[in-house]
């Protein structure tokens, strides 16, 4: 198995944003000291649910504190993006890191509309522009003499400089949510990036997924290299006891779900959207679904139990809700030191 750090950081407190940056690219330079495979970033904007809110400016920045993980996107909201800006961004990105850029995309949140309005669109005209934009990214990346006319997009130009590093691109994964978008995927021969689900659904989900890609047309190296490339995301903590686990991932998930949600209420125009009464949870927000959290032999039994389904990359959140953050590195060394080792072999 490969790991990679998810570094989704809140900030409570406007006057934190700075401290806050410093402390996640402190604990980036961490994960890369005890093992961790790659960095993955994301995008939030105008809520401090991200300190760094724009993971592209922010990838730069990792880049320069680091020399081996990956620098992977989960994801760039490409709604918010004109898609040869980004592929400039981005091609000089593979350049500073050497080669080590994975193109994580998706159209950007279901759920923050006043992300979309912030940057003068809205939730429905960035799905449409999906699959359009993740076209032009690749036209830009590789081609010359470039001709683009689309529903969105009209335009020519001579050829992107500098080109990325990786050939003929760094590789691009989409974001998940659903199941159908998943199986469409699998036909499509694209990897993913698959969000919190339950241990029964993810297994499900993984199997139609794997189903899909039989369906593509690859041969079974190409498959396998597709499975290679596919991530799932839980959140981490580890400690010497179970129960101070729980109880420290419990407190970070609750003050994550109340700092997403408020933004929600105060900045969408509409507020927040309430599920009907008797809806369950999403996994998302679970503690014993979203987290892999306990002893190190816990969270070992817990990636075994992702391993056995299938899971080859596992996404980690090491710092959910603002923990404390000498508890995240004293987490990140004890993963490193006792459980990643366990899974070198695999």
């Amino acid at each position: 198995m490969r790991f990679g750090s998810f570094v989704f950081s809140i900030s409570t407190d406007p006057n934190s944003d700075q401290q806050m940056i410093e402390q996640t690219l402190s604990e980036v330079e961490l994960a890369e000291e005890v093992g961790f495979d790659a960095i993955w970033l994301t995008e939030h904007h105008f809520d401090g649910a991200v300190a760094y809110a724009d993971p592209v400016v922010f990838g730069a920045a990792v880049a320069a504190r680091t020399k081996r993980v990956l620098i992977g996107f989960a994801v760039v909201e490409m709604a918010l993006h004109h898609p040869i800006r980004l592929a400039v961004q981005t091609s000089l990105l593979d350049n500073l890191s050497n080669g080590r850029l994975i193109m994580g995309t998706g159209r950007g949140s279901a759920y923050n509309e006043y992300e979309y309005i912030g940057f003068g669109t809205t939730l429905e005209q960035g799905r449409e522009m999906l699959e359009e934009a993740e076209e032009l990214l690749i036209k830009a990346w590789t081609g010359t003499d470039v001709v683009h006319k689309g529903k969105f997009w009209d335009l020519s130009f001579p050829g992107l400089r500098p080109r990325p590093v990786q050939k003929p691109h760094p590789p691009i994964v989409r974001a998940c949510i659903s199941e159908d978008s998943m199986v469409a995927m699998g036909k499509a021969g694209r990897p993913v990036l698959i969000g919190v689900q339950t241990i029964a659904t993810l297994r499900h989900r993984f199997g139609r997924y794997q189903e899909g890609l039989e369906s593509s047309g690859l041969n079974e190296v190409e498959i396998e290299k597709i499975l290679d490339q596919t991530w799932a995301q839980r959140a981490l903590f580890v400690c010497d006891s179970d129960q101070e686990a729980l109880d420290i991932a419990e407190a970070a998930l609750s003050k994550y779900k109340a700092h997403l949600f408020d933004a929600r209420v105060k900045f969408n125009p509409g507020g927040a959207q309430l599920p009907p009464p008797g809806t369950p949870p999403p996994d998302s927000e679970v503690v014993e679904h979203a987290f892999l959290a306990g002893t190190p032999a816990t969270v070992a039994g817990k990636l075994e139990e992702l391993r056995d389904i299938g899971v080859r990359n596992v996404l980690l959140n090491p710092n959910v809700g603002q923990i404390d953050s000498q508890k995240v590195k004293k987490s990140l060394r004890m993963f490193g030191e006792t459980v990643i080792p366990k899974f070198r072999d695999d």
